[in-house]
């Protein structure tokens, strides 16, 4: 049986420090080692980030809603909102052979999303947005006692 937490934030810029440490905390937990754990963060930091800026567009009052669920193989995080709907198929990839400032702005962090994690899958379905971003737990990074 996987173990688990949740938690759910008002979807504003001010509660992403929040959910950075949250997510830190579960991905500890579930036995993921230091790179592993950035890697989750940068992600989850990432997605709620671009939930704040696109789906609720300065909106008061939504919400995102975050699960973190493991066993001994994988940490799945699955991210919620109820903002305007998102389809990463319109997202084209960002061309990283441009130097920054020609560079057309934004795509990056989907693109990180999808470097740093194992598995990413976007949703949108009954007026929600959901995200379930997957990362192996690498067998070296169980801590033994």
């Amino acid at each position: 049986m996987p173990n688990e937490c949740d938690l759910q934030v008002l979807g504003r810029a001010d509660q992403l420090d929040k959910i950075r440490e949250w997510v830190g905390q579960a991905a500890h937990l579930a036995g993921l080692d230091d790179e592993q754990v950035f890697h989750v963060q940068m992600s989850v930091d990432e997605a709620c980030a671009n939930v704040v800026e696109h789906a609720y567009e300065g909106i008061e009052g939504g919400t995102i809603s975050l699960k973190c669920a493991w066993d001994a193989e994988t940490l799945t995080i699955i991210i919620e909102d109820c903002g305007k709907p998102f389809d990463p198929e319109t997202v084209p990839p960002p061309d990283l052979s441009t130097n920054l400032e020609t560079r057309r702005l934004g795509g990056l962090g989907l693109y990180f999303m999808r470097q740093l994690m194992d598995q990413v899958h976007f949703e949108f379905e009954r007026g929600c947005n959901r995200l379930v971003m997957i990362k192996k737990i690498r067998p070296s990074s169980h801590v033994t006692p």
